[in-house]
């Protein structure tokens, strides 16, 4: 999916580092008729993490945001509005984790390993302020998209984000989530 609809190639330590999340409701595809047409990937990282090479900004302790990698529909299936389901499933999904995860949790019932695990992603859901992500100054389809359909705000231009393609250069596009 990613080598049909990006200009750059990912590595596999980015793979790896995807299923290693183990979160199916931030990486998920968009299939028509049995065939992946879009997919979306997410990881969720600390935001102090500078978004545009600079300094890391003081933020407060555990605030994290939500990082699109990477958003694809091949192009004969843009237009649709596969793009537009596969980013609010995962905004719905941070909608759906503000709740306190241990609320429903039955006293009598021993958590699994899993269930443990589930709360503690749930946990850190909660601590998510922003939604970000990196787009080439080129991609206009893109900024749009972003912007319009879903009220980010294009941030600052990052030069030489990209080692090998032209134009190297990218914006930062956020939204507050809180």
């Amino acid at each position: 999916m990613n080598r049909s609809c990006f200009p750059v190639q990912y590595n596999d330590q980015f793979y790896k580092d995807v299923l290693a999340q183990k979160s199916d409701e931030l990486s998920k595809f968009a299939y028509v008729n049995g065939f992946v047409v879009g997919s979306v990937c997410c990881r969720v990282e600390p935001l102090g993490i500078p978004s545009d090479g600079s300094e890391a900004p003081s933020v407060e302790a555990g605030r994290m945001r939500l990082y699109i990698m990477t958003l694809g529909v091949l192009a004969a299936y843009r237009g649709h509005g596969i793009g537009t389901k596969l980013v609010q499933s995962v905004l719905t999904f941070w909608g759906d984790n503000q709740e306190d995860p241990t609320a429903s949790e039955d006293a009598t019932t021993t958590p699994t390993t899993e269930d443990k695990s589930k709360t503690k992603f749930q946990k850190a859901m909660k601590n998510v302020d922003e939604i970000s992500l990196h787009v080439q100054t080129s991609n206009e389809d893109a900024i749009n998209f972003y912007t319009r359909r879903f009220g980010f705000v294009k941030g600052p231009m990052v030069k030489n984000y990209y080692k090998r393609i032209d134009p190297p250069d990218c914006y930062v596009l956020y939204k507050k989530l809180r």
